[in-house]
């Protein structure tokens, strides 16, 4: 057997996730259906891939990692080529390479970092509406940055944690948090050792929120302290977010 590493880029509109469901078309089921003239199970189907992160309904990737075990000989960049031929245009694999043996994507991942896109004009163009929430106003930015700030490090992220989640181990390490500003948007770029289910577009909102004065910079350290949900602010839609690399 060997292992092969997938890099992945992919527009998640029309995906329920990266991680197969029953209840939609996933990133997974995409790219196991066309690894399956490769190499198929008893039930026909290909070899199961495991990804860096589920990305949730909508969220957007330009680095996804996937790894699978495989038994076939194809050299990687032709696999790539192959997989590329079968895939919906809105999965791209852009990397293929063959890993060290028991390599495991999401397992060996070390860190991850994803950016959240908000555009902020009254109008928004046709042409974000798919890849950045339509927020539009003024915002005190050096509010938010100071908010950010009080987040980086290793805390309890669970106020900013889904409600229903399973995971019981909350901490986390913030590494950095940027908010930057293009004409007509705000830009947040978070990077850290691993993030809770819609921890990242539950920090948007409640950044946002302190950018229109809702709450305060100093009010994160309460948040943080109070392990609950309705701490913190609202949780950004799905469709802002993407992944943008994933370290090992």
């Amino acid at each position: 057997m060997r292992t092969l590493k997938l890099t992945v880029a992919y527009d998640g509109t029309n995906y329920c996730g990266f991680q197969r469901q029953a209840n939609g078309l996933s990133v997974q089921e995409v790219l196991e259906d066309a690894l399956a003239p490769f190499e198929r199970d008893a039930a026909g189907r290909g070899p199961t891939v495991s990804g860096a992160g589920r990305t949730d309904a909508g969220v957007h990737a330009l680095g996804q990692v996937a790894s699978v075990n495989v038994a076939f000989e194809t050299p990687a960049s032709a696999v790539q080529r192959a997989l590329n031929a079968r895939l919906p245009a809105d999965v791209r694999v852009v990397g293929a390479v063959d890993a060290t043996p028991g390599f495991h994507a999401r397992h060996h991942a070390r860190g991850k970092s994803y950016r959240y896109r908000v555009s902020t004009p009254p109008v928004q163009s046709p042409f974000d509406r798919l890849y950045a929430w339509h927020a539009p106003g003024r915002y005190d930015l050096d509010a938010m940055r100071a908010a950010a700030e009080a987040l980086v490090g290793r805390h309890d992220f669970k106020s900013f944690q889904a409600r229903g989640s399973a995971v019981r181990h909350t901490v986390r390490t913030m590494r950095t948090i940027a908010i930057t500003t293009p004409p007509g948007e705000i830009v947040f770029e978070v990077e850290g050792d691993g993030f809770l289910r819609h921890m990242v577009r539950a920090v948007v909102g409640t950044l946002l929120d302190v950018g229109t004065g809702l709450r305060q910079p100093a009010d994160m350290a309460a948040i943080l302290e109070a392990r609950d949900r309705a701490a913190a602010g609202p949780t950004a839609p799905a469709h802002g977010l993407t992944l943008v690399a994933v370290t090992y």
